[in-house]
């Protein structure tokens, strides 16, 4: 394969597993924040919501619109997707060990048509909660580290050392773990399915420490991001969504509420 085929090649890799590769928040972690700034406290507006930042995927692909909207008294996240991808990241510096409860709320009024997760041409959402880790990258397989270094080179940023994705999908059964096809670095578990709940806001509690290490095999380190995505760019369809407030907690001692 000549050299311009070969970076063709490269290319549509890395857009397709582009959604893994959460920008640099340009900062050091010593001074990320170790909270998730809330949407629910924030003014409706075309705005960014304070603390978090446009995650552009590709220049190649259509912005997903995000905006901060009134739902019933609530300010919370709209996002809407033509044919588009692209979130919204916040930069953390959080030990998952303290910090295991993963919550939010968001709603889905209907699924991609088309879509499937297992499929790397039709691996849209109509809504996804991204968490990145941290780790030591000369322990990664050779190959992945070779993919990493492809993505640097065509995209200038840096992918996580590991990347859970909890999506809403259309045909998995719910706690399914999926696969990227291009790096063993990147894992998705269904944690909404299919259209029974459709159209009601969903509260959500993951424990990311128990989830990393049934998607990874090993133990996290910290967790540099999270990030929200509503992307239909494979299938070229037309969706919208909301997410609310998300935050990390301490795990709640027996018989006792959660602790901030």
């Amino acid at each position: 394969m000549g050299i311009v085929l070969r970076a063709a090649a490269v290319a549509a890799l890395v857009l397709l597993a582009a959604c893994a590769a959460t920008p640099d928040h340009g900062a050091p972690d010593t001074m990320a924040p170790s909270h998730v700034r809330s949407f629910s406290g924030q003014s409706p507006g075309e705005t960014l919501p304070q603390g978090w930042q446009p995650w552009t995927l590709s220049r190649f692909k259509r912005p997903t619109e995000y905006r901060l909207v009134d739902y019933r008294g609530r300010t919370v996240i709209h996002a809407r997707a033509d044919a588009s991808a692209s979130g919204l990241v916040h930069p953390l510096r959080l030990d998952p060990a303290r910090y295991p409860l993963l919550q939010w709320q968001w709603k889905v009024d209907a699924l991609v048509d088309k879509a499937d997760n297992a499929q790397k041409h039709l691996e849209d959402a109509p809504a996804r909660l991204v968490v990145s880790f941290d780790g030591d990258m000369d322990r990664l397989p050779l190959q992945d580290r070779m993919f990493f270094d492809n993505v640097r080179l065509l995209t200038g940023r840096q992918m996580p050392y590991a990347t859970l994705m909890y999506i809403w999908g259309n045909r998995a059964p719910r706690e399914s773990l999926i696969h990227n096809r291009h790096t063993s670095r990147v894992r998705m578990i269904v944690v909404d399915s299919g259209s029974e709940r459709l159209g009601e806001w969903q509260p959500v509690t993951r424990n990311v420490l128990e989830d990393y290490r049934r998607a990874f095999g090993e133990e996290p380190g910290h967790i540099t991001a999270v990030g929200i995505m509503t992307d239909t760019d494979n299938t070229g369809s037309s969706i919208h969504a909301y997410y609310g407030d998300i935050g990390f907690r301490k795990a709640a001692p027996a018989a006792t509420a959660l602790a901030d």
